[in-house]
């Protein structure tokens, strides 16, 4: 399966639109485009991130398993829902919501089958968005 291929069906896996896939992997959306076109296919390095930007395995891309294999929990690259809440001093709720909205580009939310959601807030974004954003911001003000 090529790459274009198994991002197509990762995208569909993870209800992930061209816009989340952007936001979550910081590539533009003409990269994006031409990846799913399969016109230009990312180097290695590049695709590994791609693959824990979106919550996946480093490997995902490059390996033969075609099995969505999904980070732990407990890796450096997650943040959990409750982690993300204190840090914006709100509700965990907003947070799990917001994700499930797919409104911030940090993160996302994933249904089950059965009803119940699987989340994933990458930690590095979610500090370059949030917390790097809150202190650029005030010392903007200043």
């Amino acid at each position: 399966m090529t790459f274009s291929e198994k991002l197509k069906k990762t995208m569909q896996e993870l209800h992930l639109n061209q816009s989340q896939v952007c936001g979550l992997t910081g590539k533009s959306k003409g990269s994006v485009s031409q990846y799913l076109s399969g016109k230009q296919i990312p180097s290695e390095k590049a695709q590994s991130d791609i693959a824990v930007s979106l919550g996946l395995a480093p490997d995902y891309f490059t390996a033969e398993e075609q099995t969505l294999a999904l980070l732990p929990k407990n890796d450096d690259v997650r943040m959990t829902i409750k982690e993300a809440a204190a840090l914006m001093h709100v509700h965990y709720s907003k947070i799990s919501r917001g994700l499930q909205q797919g409104v911030f580009p940090w993160g996302y939310g994933v249904q089950n089958a059965d009803g119940s959601w699987w989340y994933f807030i990458n930690r590095k974004r979610f500090m370059r968005y949030e917390v790097e954003g809150v202190i650029c911001s005030a010392e903007n003000s200043v």
